[in-house]
Protein backbone atom coordinates (compact mmCIF):
# COMPACT_ATOMS: atom_id res chain seq x y z
CA UNK A 1 0.00 0.00 0.00
CA UNK A 2 1.14 3.80 -0.87
CA UNK A 3 1.90 5.99 1.98
CA UNK A 4 -0.95 8.71 2.29
CA UNK A 5 -1.11 11.77 1.39
CA UNK A 6 -2.32 15.56 2.11
CA UNK A 7 -4.95 16.71 -0.05
CA UNK A 8 -4.88 20.59 -1.08
CA UNK A 9 -8.08 21.95 -2.42
CA UNK A 10 -8.26 24.71 -4.48
CA UNK A 11 -10.76 27.60 -4.49
CA UNK A 12 -11.01 26.67 -7.95
CA UNK A 13 -11.95 23.26 -7.20
CA UNK A 14 -14.16 24.09 -4.12
CA UNK A 15 -16.42 25.97 -6.79
CA UNK A 16 -16.50 23.40 -9.22
CA UNK A 17 -17.77 21.04 -6.52
CA UNK A 18 -20.55 23.30 -5.26
CA UNK A 19 -21.48 22.93 -9.67
CA UNK A 20 -21.58 18.85 -9.69
CA UNK A 21 -24.70 17.00 -9.39
CA UNK A 22 -25.17 15.14 -6.06
CA UNK A 23 -24.27 11.51 -7.03
CA UNK A 24 -20.92 13.02 -8.71
CA UNK A 25 -20.34 14.90 -5.81
CA UNK A 26 -20.83 11.52 -3.94
CA UNK A 27 -18.49 10.04 -6.39
CA UNK A 28 -15.33 12.28 -6.05
CA UNK A 29 -15.78 12.21 -1.63
CA UNK A 30 -15.50 8.52 -2.15
CA UNK A 31 -12.51 8.72 -4.64
CA UNK A 32 -10.92 11.93 -2.51
CA UNK A 33 -10.73 8.77 0.43
CA UNK A 34 -8.80 6.20 -1.52
CA UNK A 35 -6.72 8.84 -2.77
CA UNK A 36 -5.83 10.26 0.59
CA UNK A 37 -5.19 6.45 2.09
CA UNK A 38 -3.98 4.64 -1.06
CA UNK A 39 -3.71 7.22 -4.34
CA UNK A 40 -2.03 3.85 -6.14
CA UNK A 41 -6.08 2.38 -5.44
CA UNK A 42 -6.88 1.20 -9.41
CA UNK A 43 -10.10 3.01 -9.10
CA UNK A 44 -8.38 6.00 -9.46
CA UNK A 45 -6.34 5.41 -12.83
CA UNK A 46 -4.10 8.42 -11.86
CA UNK A 47 -1.68 9.24 -15.23
CA UNK A 48 0.05 12.34 -16.17
CA UNK A 49 -1.51 14.38 -18.14
CA UNK A 50 0.48 17.50 -20.08
CA UNK A 51 2.81 17.95 -16.96
CA UNK A 52 -0.15 17.81 -14.58
CA UNK A 53 -1.76 14.41 -13.23
CA UNK A 54 -5.50 13.49 -12.95
CA UNK A 55 -7.54 10.90 -11.55
CA UNK A 56 -11.17 9.49 -13.06
CA UNK A 57 -14.02 10.19 -10.67
CA UNK A 58 -15.90 7.62 -12.99
CA UNK A 59 -16.47 7.67 -17.01
CA UNK A 60 -16.88 10.69 -17.66
CA UNK A 61 -15.80 13.01 -14.73
CA UNK A 62 -11.82 13.46 -14.00
CA UNK A 63 -10.49 15.49 -11.52
CA UNK A 64 -6.67 17.37 -12.20
CA UNK A 65 -3.68 18.05 -9.64
CA UNK A 66 -0.22 18.81 -8.99
CA UNK A 67 2.25 16.63 -7.00
CA UNK A 68 4.85 17.99 -5.02
CA UNK A 69 6.36 15.21 -3.02
CA UNK A 70 3.31 13.72 -0.73
CA UNK A 71 1.11 16.89 -1.44
CA UNK A 72 -1.57 16.85 -3.97
CA UNK A 73 -3.18 20.29 -5.20
CA UNK A 74 -6.24 19.30 -6.46
CA UNK A 75 -7.25 22.64 -9.09
CA UNK A 76 -10.25 21.58 -10.56
CA UNK A 77 -12.91 18.68 -11.64
CA UNK A 78 -15.33 18.22 -14.59
CA UNK A 79 -16.28 16.29 -17.47
CA UNK A 80 -13.68 14.75 -19.15
CA UNK A 81 -14.28 17.22 -22.25
CA UNK A 82 -14.01 20.63 -19.75
CA UNK A 83 -10.96 19.17 -18.56
CA UNK A 84 -9.77 19.02 -21.96
CA UNK A 85 -10.25 22.45 -22.86
CA UNK A 86 -8.63 23.45 -19.43
CA UNK A 87 -5.40 22.03 -20.44
CA UNK A 88 -5.16 23.51 -23.31
CA UNK A 89 -5.43 26.87 -21.89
Amino acid sequence: MAQPVELVLTPELKESYQKLPLEIQKKFDKQLRFLSVNPLHPSLKIHKLNGDWEFYIDIHYRCLFQREGSKYILFTIGTHKLVDRYKIK
